[in-house]
């Protein structure tokens, strides 16, 4: 790969940019993979955390771990719950728990697979190590910035 700039001057190039254009360029090119085969990104969220679910959650439960996942917020969640169920991907129950239906079953099949093949073309030519090293630098920046990061 061709570098924009060399490595002295890539140090002194800002770190907000760079997160920010990384931060978009995922989520672009994920968004536009998962909506080609008919879903949004906080569906998959849902559809993944309903799948995962030994025992099943509420909807309030995967509503609140869900809505702060860049910043989508409460109303967002509770609409695109919404659509898994107008879909009929998802079921909720008349105490609020939320399982997939066997059409979800087979469209969260399908989204998983999706974002495994995203998950290598992102990956591609980066090592675990410099991933993880990667992972720990922001979070580094995260915390020398006062920040948060949704799981703290």
């Amino acid at each position: 790969m061709r570098y924009t700039h060399t490595d002295a001057e890539l140090i002194r190039q800002p770190i907000g940019y760079w997160s920010w254009a990384a931060y978009n360029a995922v989520i672009t090119r994920t968004r536009t993979a998962l909506a080609g085969i008919g879903t949004s990104q906080p569906q998959w969220w849902v559809l993944s955390q309903v799948a995962r679910a030994d025992p099943p959650k509420t909807r309030d439960e995967v509503s609140r771990l869900l809505r702060n996942y860049l910043a989508t917020g409460q109303e967002t969640m509770e609409s695109d719950i919404d659509a898994t169920i107008a879909q009929g991907w998802t079921t909720q129950t008349p105490d609020g728990h939320l399982t997939l239906t066997p059409a979800g079953s087979a469209f969260y099949e399908k989204a998983a697979a999706l974002q495994t093949d995203l998950w290598t073309e992102r990956h591609a030519g980066i090592s675990d190590e410099e991933y993880l090293t990667t992972m720990k630098v922001l979070q580094r920046f995260i915390h020398n910035t006062g920040g948060k990061a949704w799981h703290h």
